[in-house]
């Protein structure tokens, strides 16, 4: 009874934040997107990532032959005995502070993953970041061309040393769009960045990192993208692949939802976290006993105070921390939402491959009252690290399998540029 009074409490709070939902006009994926300031900012108050690459006004193109950077060279000098580890999107949020969480164990040097280097360098300077640990590289997702050009680029830096972990955390969110954004390569913007951006990543450098000593791969999850949750089953859009008729056509222009409807800018990105955990179980089954590489996701709790808000009034951005730590018992600081995607890289009890990672209640629930005064279990602050189970939308082999192929397709990626040409993909075929 009462989990059920705190829950209702929560959702009159999100009423109360969403006066548009007190409507009795319809609703719509246009009306619902517009109609809230809350809602026009990820639609939920349970789950909001720190999305550490943001898109306002967008150039025709995004990457440029003039922009590919010269290859960095003699990196094997500067990594020494430390692993080495890339990090996407790095350059705020998320990344950022799982960047400086893996500095601070002087066991890492960090390759900086991100669209803009120079700015990667001045916060890299602001964050202390010690010298001689870490190296900014160009990295713009929304093109197949520039995810290319940085894993050609890496290599050359590395040279013979072999990449041990990689962060693919880099994000795009466009909920308030009325009409889609593309891609280089005409994807829509957060399935082609969050997901088939990274989809490529990783597998170009499988290869390399079967190589590695305990190498890891981690793909960012999201409470969004699991309908077993009070953020992902709750809260409307919910997360739907439908019958991937948009992915398996090749998600071109103008196709921009994977289920192949009209573009909703919040369900868009929900979509891309389900790819992208539906990833990490299809990299597990195809490669990690042949690797030997453990491959995880994790949701690393409600970062309220994410720069995602930055263009909102002063009184939402004050209020909304306030609710996620007293109400809904999500929220959790920049500072330890990045050394929660830090340990799942470091941490010897996070080598089990094919693994949800999670702390403090993993969400599917509203806080539980304390002695502290705040509620726990709803996945925010404190708490120990477990092995959280996701969705059945998100566990379903069969579609599963059908985003792999259906995206392998969609990159281009050739058997050349696959873990040992691909001999393993035809195994499984």
């Amino acid at each position: 009874m009462f989990r059920l009074i705190t829950l209702l409490t929560a959702l009159s709070a999100v009423r109360a934040f969403a006066p548009g939902l007190n409507s009795k006009a319809p609703v719509t994926a246009a009306s619902s997107a517009q109609a809230s300031p809350l809602f026009r900012s990820e639609q939920s108050l349970t789950e909001l990532c720190a999305l550490p690459e943001t898109f306002t006004e967008l150039p025709e193109k995004l990457y440029l032959p003039k922009e590919k950077e010269t290859p960095k060279v003699l990196g094997g000098l500067k990594i020494g005995l430390r692993k080495l580890v890339v990090v996407t999107g790095a350059s705020s949020g998320l990344g950022l502070w799982c960047a400086k969480a893996l500095l601070d164990t002087n066991r890492y040097f960090v390759v900086l993953a991100v669209r803009d280097v120079e700015k990667m360098k001045k916060v890299a300077k602001e964050m202390n970041f010690p010298d001689g640990s870490y190296t900014a590289m160009k990295l713009e997702l929304a093109s197949l061309q520039s995810v290319r050009d940085f894993v050609a680029n890496l290599k050359a830096f590395k040279s013979a040393r072999p990449l041990t972990n990689l962060v693919c955390n880099a994000a795009v969110y466009r909920p308030t769009d009325p009409e889609p954004a593309w891609t280089d390569d005409g994807f829509e913007m957060s399935m082609g960045v969050n997901h088939l951006g990274h989809f490529l990543l990783v597998n170009l450098l499988l290869d390399d990192m079967s190589r590695a000593k305990d190498a890891r791969v981690c793909i960012v999850g999201s409470i969004t993208g699991n309908t077993n949750t009070v953020g992902g089953g709750l809260v409307y859009p919910q997360a739907d692949l439908g019958t991937l008729k948009g992915l398996e056509g090749g998600m071109q222009k103008p196709v921009a939802m994977a289920d192949g409807k009209p573009f909703f800018g919040a369900k868009a990105y929900k979509d891309s976290k389900v790819c992208n955990m539906m990833t990490v179980s299809e990299l597990h089954r195809r490669y990690h006993d042949a690797t030997g590489i453990t491959f995880s996701s994790m949701y690393p709790g409600c970062i309220a105070e994410t720069a995602l808000f930055r263009e909102k009034r002063t009184w939402f951005r004050k209020a909304f921390p306030w609710f996620m730590k007293y109400v809904t018992g999500g929220y959790v600081g920049m500072e330890e939402a990045g050394q929660r995607l830090a340990q799942v890289i470091d941490d010897p009890q996070c080598s089990k491959s094919n693994v949800y990672w999670s702390w403090n209640g993993g969400a599917k629930t509203v806080g539980r009252w304390s002695e502290d005064g705040k509620p726990r279990g709803a996945g925010g602050s404190g708490g120990e690290i477990f092995e959280n189970d996701q969705s059945s939308a998100v566990t379903d082999a069969k579609n599963a399998k059908k985003v792999w192929e259906f995206s392998k397709k969609a990159v281009g990626l050739s058997e050349k540029e696959m873990f040992k040409g691909g001999r393993l993909e035809k195994e499984l075929a």
